[in-house]
């Protein structure tokens, strides 16, 4: 078993003990830490399946996140307020059943992900960037001229959504959701990568020349990887607005494609556990130092710098002591 395997057995049996260990000291506030670093880690898992797999550095992901909040926001709004969401034609009700609106979250993020991956892979390097930067503030945009759900206000949901045999308002349990899916997200992370159309994205990624030489085309290897991450960015995005009941134009903002990232760059990029281990670092530093000092984004660029100058492989590469085998 290697040093990174074990790394990240701890790390994910310390993100499992840590909320429990709350919920005996009756700490709620530690467990809902602890959800946001799940949730966040998610988000993460969905980017490095782009970034870490296909090299594709996109500063849009926010636009994927925000969607699947939105799915939630205005589904859930619908339902409280006992008004149809259309009704040609045929009648469509909100809902709030989580499961229910999860699948509209994966849908609507996977499909804004084909539109825009197929539009966006059709550039490369700082233009990619750009693009994707530029649908992301697009949505922005779009999200605070839209009054129907609170515009630049955004949008309030006073009940958090149900799951079927749960109590959802209960710190822990929802914790345990948000674990549970992100425990999924990372075992079909690691399926992917070692699974033929992940060994060939990363080959694509290495030499697009030799693999469009045996007949695959890179395009689509990367486009499929582009809907697959947005589609688990979106996920995150839609347990996020249910943690905190609230949906708002921010989500959309490139501060959080951008915050994402960096869970990347700070666990490592092409990690399996990266993401955990970046959102894990990030949410600590804002708690311990976000108390000290509303400037603590400072320190956060200083350990940023330090990261790409002197430790590229993140934490988990710096504790592995070696480099993944495509880095």
């Amino acid at each position: 078993m290697s040093r990174e395997t074990i790394f990240n057995a701890v790390l994910a049996l310390g993100l499992l003990l840590f909320p429990l260990w709350a919920y005996v000291a009756d700490e709620p506030f530690m467990i809902t830490l602890a959800t946001r670093v799940a949730i966040l880690a998610l988000a993460g898992v969905g980017l490095n399946i782009a970034l870490g797999l296909g090299g594709l550095v996109s500063l849009g992901h926010a636009a994927f996140f925000g969607i699947g909040g939105y799915a939630m926001g205005i589904l859930a709004h619908h339902a409280q307020s006992y008004t149809p969401l259309m009704e040609v034609p045929f009648l469509i009700e909100g809902t709030k059943s989580m499961p229910v609106i999860w699948l509209v979250a994966l849908a609507a993020s996977a499909l804004a992900a084909l539109v825009i991956g197929a539009l966006s892979l059709r550039t490369s390097g700082v233009y990619f960037i750009m693009i994707t930067l530029a649908f992301g503030q697009m949505l922005f945009y779009f999200a605070i001229s839209w009054p129907a759900y609170g515009g630049e206000d955004g949008l309030s949901i006073y009940v958090r959504n149900s799951f079927p045999g749960l109590n959802t308002l209960d710190p822990i349990q929802f914790f345990l959701i948000a674990y549970v899916i992100l425990a999924a997200a990372l075992m079909f992370a690691a399926m992917l990568a070692k699974s033929p159309f992940g060994l060939a994205l990363n080959a694509a990624r290495q030499t697009a020349e030799r693999v469009e030489t045996i007949g695959i085309t890179p395009y689509r290897l990367r486009l499929t990887a582009f809907v697959i991450s947005g589609a688990i960015t979106g996920l995150a995005g839609a347990l996020f607005a249910d943690l905190n009941r609230f949906v708002s134009p921010s989500m959309f903002s490139w501060q959080t494609s951008g915050e994402i990232m960096i869970f990347i760059i700070l666990g490592g990029v092409a990690r399996l556990f990266g993401p955990v281990a970046g959102a894990a670092l990030f949410i600590a530093l804002e708690h311990v130092l976000g108390g000290l000092s509303e400037f603590w984004h400072i320190y956060l660029g200083l350990l940023l710098l330090a990261v790409v100058l002197y430790a590229r492989g993140g934490i988990i590469g710096t504790l592995a002591g070696r480099e993944v085998a495509h880095d």
